[in-house]
């Protein structure tokens, strides 16, 4: 009778560590697999470039499907104010003449490590501001026009800080109202001096800007409206950067357009 109970009890003890150890590996399993998925989902598939034989298809047709297009400058060397600039690619809606200007215009004129000048941000839906100085009981309105916008960022130099919005000013989208899918223009106001300076390019659309740790001058992301509905889509259509220097206003190219076309031509598997 003992022995039989001790049998019992021992196929108990094995039946559970059996158990035990099934959904050990069912769970192991099914982590593997989903790290498995996850390193191939449908969006790497969709962000990868093209295969040799499909842009050799297109180039037969004097077409191109992928363009060049450049992200945020990252700060890597705080010390020696030392950035890069990620290049990435957006995979047109449509495909395009190869002879067709990259950025359909002429060249003219988050993570990382945070700058050493003190930066904030304010979020909402605004569309003015008051600078207000209650020791002086001074208040200037900055906009004399209709205008909206939901970010206020604020940079802190020395000797002034600046006010930046990214603002829409007209209904460039045409769809009966004035938001953040319009274009939109960056305004840089300087409380030291009380000057309100604006920054864009005809036909595109500020997607995103960096004041850079070397001084007053701004990295700025401009969307390309590749179809011109008035719209600038993330997805599929591509940003150039250019540099504002803020002392002479002037908007310059960060990459030289030797560079940038040698490595569109990479891309598109005409070099």
């Amino acid at each position: 009778m003992k022995i039989e109970k001790y049998n019992q009890r021992l196929l108990a003890i094995l039946g559970t560590v059996g158990v035990i150890f099934l959904i050990i590996a069912l769970i192991a399993f099914v982590s593997m697999w989903a790290l498995e998925l996850g390193r191939y989902s449908d969006d790497d598939i969709d962000t990868g470039i093209l295969s040799q034989e499909k842009i050799e298809q297109l180039q037969q047709e004097n077409k191109r499907e992928q363009v060049i297009s450049y992200e945020t400058p990252r700060l890597i060397d705080t010390l020696n104010s030392v950035y890069i600039i990620p290049v990435s690619h957006k995979t047109l809606g449509e495909p395009e003449d190869i002879d067709e200007s990259l950025n359909a215009m002429s060249s003219g004129g988050l993570f990382e490590k945070v700058d050493m000048r003190y930066t904030n941000y304010f979020y909402g839906a605004f569309n003015n501001i008051i600078v207000y100085k209650p020791e002086l009981d001074d208040f200037k309105k900055l906009f004399d026009k209709r205008v909206n916008f939901n970010e206020i960022q604020t940079e802190y130099f020395e000797d002034d800080i600046f006010l930046l919005l990214s603002v829409s000013e007209k209904d460039t989208f045409k769809d009966g109202v004035i938001n953040l899918k319009d274009y939109k223009t960056l305004y840089i106001y300087s409380m030291g001096t009380g000057e309100l300076k604006t920054v864009a390019i005809e036909g595109t659309d500020v997607f995103q800007f960096k004041v850079l740790n070397t001084g007053k001058d701004i990295a700025i992301r401009f969307g390309i409206d590749k179809n011109k509905d008035g719209k600038y889509e993330e997805h599929n259509e591509p940003t150039i950067i250019k540099k504002y220097d803020f002392e002479t206003g002037s908007l310059v190219d960060i990459v030289d357009q030797k560079v940038n076309a040698e490595m569109q031509r990479t891309l598109e598997g005409t070099k």
